[in-house]
């Protein structure tokens, strides 16, 4: 009962028992899986480490010929052989292993001994790039929140942590050059209740110090989990400007962003401008050693370089025909910039218009257009359609839904997902689909109880369209899940229940908003008319 789906799984006869004294023998190149899962089998062995010489029963890890990320898992009535060919791949047969323990397992409690049914299984994902987007820059997370979210992530096979890290609400990254950032521009006076309701009067705020992202960044690795930091530009940067008004285009002071959407304030495109992003890009870059960095790209809006003398300066200084192809100009720069320091830029589809150098990754959001548009183009895609795996969605038509987003995304449309898309399956370019990501946005989510609600079990179902082949099963799924849902009890994590939600988790009546659902749904189509993301 693993999820995600295993390549291949059979079942064989008898049962291996883990005890006090049970052994864990592995290879050198093992050492720190063998760490990891003696850690987590202690507490249920009764706080016993399970000893490295090997005696009555074993598990061994063992290298083995096999890609990188694949595993084989032969368990007997005395022996579990893990088999792997790197330390990520052994890692993913260590969390096999644990799923094949009951949900016992899985707590801070002793429960040996512990049975494992008799199996054979060959494993590897599907894709390289199987992602899960946190937003933290809308509603900050504890470093301790995010380190349990990675253990999440890490139990469903995911391999990459997208963190977004600022926005018009919030800068979430100590620099050191610039310490306004965090000064002044990790902390907003107040939110927005809902999409339209009045504002809430309580500040909010905080950020990751350089020597946070470092354990955040050490403590991902060692599950196997690359961290790909966002640092969003030229829009969605109120909270930059706030700390810095320079780095606008007006000539009044702002505060940190309050309410949701799209911000119209964006940054200015002054030499000076440039070289104070390619300042903070070079703490950042110290920080994350992922080849990949993100720079957002997406949702700037033109109105003020239209109205700025500087930015018509620029426009005709660098033979550009208008605005859209300033953004681009603009967004050249840091492509640049980062393919000069080994790095791969990341943006959102948005960038796509008016040209990329040939290094740069499209993360595609809106539905399917941009992946087949980048792919086309030779540019290596992630698929990210937020008609698809936009785990910020409410869940069913209920009313007591704890968010007002108009679209639907329930746990069957996540199952149904396929990170290629239809138009380019069949064409080489599907060779350019790097994987996917889900989003788990939080303009509207304030607690780490409400990720759990959002993300589970979603995310167990998105975790098997990038880990497991392109077959869908729903049922066998759903058989599957039914064992995993306690895995997930026994950690603590509070998902979404199929009876609805629970009754913290129920919508309260926004002030501003109508308290009828169909009133309620034409007002948010009346405002998110004009906006491009149909949330």
């Amino acid at each position: 009962m693993i999820v995600p789906k295993p390549l291949q799984y059979e079942a064989g006869p008898g049962r291996f028992v883990i005890d006090r004294g049970t052994a864990l023998v592995a290879d050198p190149a093992f050492g720190e899986v063998a760490a990891w899962l003696r850690g987590e089998l202690s507490p249920v062995t009764g706080g016993e480490l399970l000893p490295s010489s090997p005696g009555p029963s074993t598990i061994r890890l063992a290298l083995d010929d096999l890609p990188p990320e694949a595993y084989r898992l032969i368990v007997t009535p005395g022996e579990v052989a893990l088999h792997a060919g790197s330390a990520a791949g052994a890692f993913y047969g260590a969390q096999t292993l644990r799923q094949l323990m009951p949900p016992e397992a899985f707590r801070r409690a002793g429960a040996a001994p512990l049975e494992v049914p008799a199996v054979q299984v060959r494993d590897s994902p599907r894709f390289a790039w199987r992602g899960a987007i946190l937003d933290v820059a809308r509603h900050f997370m504890t470093k301790a929140d995010v380190l349990r979210f990675i253990d999440l992530m890490a139990l469903h096979k995911l391999n990459v942590l997208h963190l977004h890290l600022t926005d018009d609400q919030g800068w979430r990254i100590e620099i050191k050059r610039y310490p306004r950032l965090t000064e002044i521009g990790s902390w907003r006076e107040e939110s927005q209740v809902g999409w339209m309701g009045e504002m809430d009067g309580r500040p909010h705020g905080g950020f990751y110090t350089q020597d946070d992202i470092r354990e955040i960044v050490a403590y991902a690795a060692r599950r196997h989990i690359s961290v790909v930091p966002e640092i969003d530009l030229p829009g969605h940067t109120q909270s930059a400007i706030a700390a810095y008004p320079e780095l606008g285009n007006l000539d009044i002071p702002l505060g940190v962003g309050t309410t949701w959407g799209v911000g119209f304030n964006v940054l200015n495109v002054e030499d000076s401008t440039i070289a104070f992003f390619k300042n903070v890009f070079d703490e950042v870059l110290e920080l994350f050693p992922s080849p990949y960095v993100c720079v957002g790209g997406d949702e700037c809006p033109k109105d003020q370089w239209r109205a700025s003398p500087s930015a018509r300066r620029r426009i005709a200084g660098e033979g550009l025909r208008d605005e859209d192809e300033l953004q681009s100009w603009f967004i050249h720069q840091f492509d640049e910039y980062l393919a000069g320091r080994g790095r791969r830029l990341v943006g959102w589809d948005e960038i796509l218009e008016g040209g990329l150098a040939p290094g740069a990754v499209v993360a595609s959001w809106r539905a399917d257009l941009g992946a087949v548009a980048a792919a086309r183009a030779g540019h290596d895609v992630i698929n990210c359609s937020n008609t698809a795996v936009y785990l910020d969605y409410r869940q069913s038509h209920l009313e007591d839904e704890p968010l007002p987003f108009r679209t639907v995304l329930t746990l069957e449309d996540v199952y149904a997902f396929e990170p290629v898309p239809a138009e380019l399956r069949g064409d080489p370019a599907a060779e350019h689909v790097l994987g996917a990501q889900c989003g788990i946005w939080t303009e509207l989510i304030d607690s780490t109880r409400h990720v759990d609600y959002m993300a589970f079990p979603r995310l167990a179902a998105f975790a098997e369209t990038v880990w497991s082949g392109p077959e869908r099963d729903l049922d066998d799924f759903r058989s599957r899940l039914a064992a995993h849902l306690p895995r997930l009890e026994a950690i603590g994590v509070e998902y979404r229940r199929e009876s609805g939600p629970l009754p913290w988790q129920r919508r309260p009546g926004v002030p501003g908003m109508p308290e009828d659902p169909v009133e309620w749904q034409a007002t948010l189509d009346s405002w998110t008319a004009n906006l491009r993301d149909p949330r």
